[in-house]
Order: C-alpha cells, then sequence, then structure tokens
C-alpha cells in the first residue's frame, strides 16, 4: 500500500509539472507576458543640470560690493550641476524616445538606459511645456526595440492597466491597477492640466514619463509625476493627445499656441439669472469675437456661453484657455454653447497665433505698447489711459523683463507669456526702471 500511495504521489506531482508547462497561465499572466513584451522598450532617464547657488546671505542681494565679496570668499568656484530622474518609452525605429517635459526641461545633458544596461547620449528634440510631452532622439546607430503608440479613445474606467518606470531610480519597476478615472483636471506647481487619465497604479518621481499599458500591453497613455500630494494615486497623459504633440515635436520641434478668436469673461450668478440658464450652468461669456478668425468663420457670437470644449465642461474663462492648450494647430475642436438659451454645437479649426494679435493683446490686457531692447526685454513705449500699466505706475522708458515667472529674452518668450494671459484676472511682472528691479502685480483689462 505504502508503494501504491507513493506511485500515486510522483504521478501527480509528474502531471502537476506538465500541466505548469502546458498552461502558461498559472504564472505566466497577462501582466507577465505585457511587462516581458514591453519592457525592452522602457528607458530610464538621467539629466544633468546647470543650476547657481542661492545666496545665503539674501539681505545683501542687489548690492554690486557685497555680492563680489561673498561670491569670492564663501560660494565655490565654477558651475553647479544637479541630477534629475525619469523614465521614457522608445516609439519608433529612429530611436525617438516620449517622456515628459518636466523630466528634461533645463537639461544640460540627457543619458538614456535601456533594460539590458546599455547606454547612450539622448538629444532633446523638441518639449511642449503645455502638455508635459517631450521628444528625445538616442545618439546611437544600434538597433534598439521600441514600441508603437496604442489608442486612449476607448479606454473605461476599472480596465487593468500596467505601469513601467524608474521610481526613486529603482530601475524597470512594475506596477499594477486598474483606470480610476477619466479628463481629470490637476494642479501642478506651474499650470492646470486638464484631461489626464487617473490611475491606482503606483507613480512615484522617477515614473514620470514612463508608458502606461492596457492588458494588450499597447501605449495608452505616459505617466506623470507631477502632482506632489498624491497617495495611493498617479496620473498620466492621454496617448491620443501625446501623439498629435509627438508628430509636432519631431517634425518642428515646438508646437506652436494656438488661437480661436474668442474674447471670454466669467459667467457669475445674475448673468446666469439674466440670461435665463440652467440652474448650475456654468461657462464663459463670449465677450468679444475676433474678426477673421476660426470663432467668426464658425459664426460664434458675442453673447454665446461656451459650456463646453472637446466635450469635456468649461468651468471659467480661464479653465477654457487652459484646456486650448491641449490643441494643436490646424486641429477641428468641438464647442458647446449656449445661445438665446438653446444648446448648440459648433466645430472650429484651431489656427496658430498670427503675431499681429500679440500687440494687440498687450495693448488690451496690460494697457500698453512695447519696443524690443538690444539687451532683452521690452521697452514700454506708450501707456493707456486707463490702463493696467497706467493704473500701477508705469511709464514711458521702464522696461519689461519678465511675465508670470518668465524671462522675456526673445519674441517667441513674449508671444508665449502673452498668450497664457488669457482668461487671468491679473499678472504678476517684472520691471526695470533705472537701476531698480521691481515685481509688480498689474490688472489685465
Amino acid at each position: 500500500m505504502a508503494a501504491a500511495a507513493l506511485g500515486l504521489l510522483l504521478a501527480v506531482g509528474s502531471g502537476a509539472a506538465v500541466a505548469r508547462a502546458e498552461d502558461p497561465f498559472l504564472r505566466r499572466t497577462t501582466t507577465v507576458r505585457v511587462v516581458a513584451r514591453v519592457s525592452p522598450a522602457v528607458v530610464n532617464i538621467t539629466t544633468e543640470r546647470l543650476v547657481s547657488r542661492s545666496n545665503p546671505f539674501q539681505p545683501f542681494a542687489g548690492d554690486p560690493f557685497f555680492e563680489r565679496f561673498f561670491r569670492d570668499f564663501f560660494e565655490p568656484r565654477g558651475p553647479q550641476t544637479s541630477q534629475n530622474l525619469g523614465s521614457g518609452v522608445l516609439i519608433d525605429a529612429e530611436g525617438h524616445v516620449l517622456t515628459n517635459e518636466h523630466v528634461v526641461a533645463r537639461a544640460s545633458r540627457i543619458r538614456v538606459a535601456v533594460a539590458d544596461g546599455r547606454e547612450f547620449d539622448a538629444t532633446l528634440i523638441g518639449a511642449d511645456p503645455n502638455n508635459d510631452i517631450a521628444v528625445l532622439a538616442v545618439e546611437t546607430d544600434q538597433k534598439l526595440p521600441w514600441i508603437a503608440l496604442g489608442s486612449s479613445a476607448d479606454l473605461m474606467v476599472g480596465e487593468p492597466v500596467i505601469a513601467i518606470g524608474n521610481p526613486f531610480g529603482l530601475s524597470h519597476t512594475v506596477t499594477t491597477g486598474v483606470i480610476s478615472a477619466l479628463d481629470r483636471s490637476i494642479r501642478s506647481d506651474r499650470r492646470v492640466f486638464h484631461g489626464f487619465l487617473q490611475t491606482d497604479a503606483s507613480i512615484n518621481p522617477g515614473n514620470s514619463g514612463g508608458p502606461l499599458l492596457n492588458a494588450a500591453g499597447e501605449l495608452i497613455a505616459v505617466n506623470t509625476a507631477i502632482y506632489q500630494n498624491a497617495q495611493g494615486i498617479g496620473f498620466a497623459i492621454p496617448i491620443d493627445v501625446a501623439r498629435r504633440i509627438v508628430e509636432i515635436l519631431i517634425a518642428q520641434g515646438e508646437v506652436s499656441p494656438v488661437w480661436l478668436g474668442l474674447v471670454l469673461q466669467e459667467l457669475d450668478g445674475e448673468l446666469q439669472a439674466l440670461m435665463k440658464l440652467p440652474k448650475g450652468t456654468s461657462g464663459a461669456l463670449v465677450n468679444r469675437v475676433r474678426e477673421d478668425s476660426p470663432a467668426s468663420r464658425a459664426g460664434m457670437r458675442r453673447g454665446d456661453v461656451v459650456a463646453r470644449l472637446e466635450r469635456r465642461p468649461v468651468r471659467s474663462a480661464r479653465a477654457f484657455f487652459e484646456m486650448l492648450g491641449g490643441v494643436t494647430a490646424d486641429q477641428q475642436v468641438e464647442i458647446e454653447a449656449w445661445r438665446d438659451g438653446v444648446r448648440e454645437t459648433l466645430r472650429l479649426r484651431a489656427e496658430e497665433a498670427p503675431k499681429g494679435l500679440i500687440d494687440q493683446l498687450v495693448e488690451e490686457m496690460l494697457g500698453m505698447t512695447l519696443r524690443p531692447h538690444e539687451k532683452g526685454g521690452y521697452v514700454v513705449r506708450s501707456v493707456r489711459s486707463g490702463g493696467g500699466a497706467q493704473r500701477i505706475g508705469l511709464r514711458r522708458g521702464d522696461l519689461l523683463l519678465g511675465i508670470n515667472g518668465r524671462s522675456l529674452q526673445d519674441e517667441e518668450a513674449l508671444r508665449r507669456s502673452v498668450l497664457d494671459l488669457r482668461g487671468r484676472p491679473q499678472a504678476l511682472i517684472v520691471v526695470q526702471r533705472g537701476v531698480g528691479r521691481y515685481h509688480v502685480t498689474i490688472p489685465l483689462v
């Protein structure tokens, strides 16, 4: 009987081994197969950035004698560097890497490492801070693994997802979860992002730029760790948004701001009642439609109330222009608007903001006209009576150096800074008068 029992155990053990060999689903799950296939295309990104040491003797800042004294005797000479870690994914046979803009921002050197241990230098092809997307090119002739972009058009809340990245420098870490929500708006230190995916797959510093995959192993989003207060939740940029940005960055190196030709104002409760809108209606009131603009050609009118942009609710005038940051030139966009108590849908084709628009916006919103200064910044040529510039005491000859933290070193910086003012009630500017520099808040009219 003992011999028979032993034989039965051997037979069962042999059968289990055969079953494991024939049935890969006992251990080789969907996640295991996806990771094995996609992980070779995921890269770890290390960047170096030149930084200046802060002055510990802040009360003396601005005094040339004391700044030179403390620099000579207390600060080490030579540039200082800081390192940043992130992730990315190879998306084509040409060695292009998709990642987050904040991973490579202001980097002086970029290195990427693939799963097999090879490391290469990489070049920044282009970056779009409005959508936190950047594209790198790996500097090598060697063949590298890559995966194609998938689609985020039909994502479902609750479907399983897989994240691969470099959290806290832990190379090729895999986490799993589900899509917790769609179309989230989140605020970072720099701006508000709209249309993000939310997931409970762990996404930590270093995961930024890595892929978010569905159960079929398709690249559906780009992970981002810009929300510092997230605990147990993460966010990702839908790949359909990233795809448009990537194509433009590879072709042109940058994404130009767009316009629709709408001037908006806030919709308060009094206006809602006056216009007889349904209770609880949110949106932004069209105060003006610029001539020969996408909005005018689509038939939009003064008095329309913009309720949705690309099927996402518009909560305020500022939110509308933040959402417009995810739109690219020549993209068709859908706007839902209230007109005479009836909800209508209009389709507009976004256009690159014309250069002449910037001068108009500077005069309309800031209440002044500018001319470039040969050493950087813009000289105030004139100040409009009753405008924001006059109200805070600006005068002809003052030098405008920055708007909302962006240095006005060239025409493109001015263009992007002014377009970013749309929908804002005020702006922080840096002005030089004589030898003094001042940070002042200017109301936008």
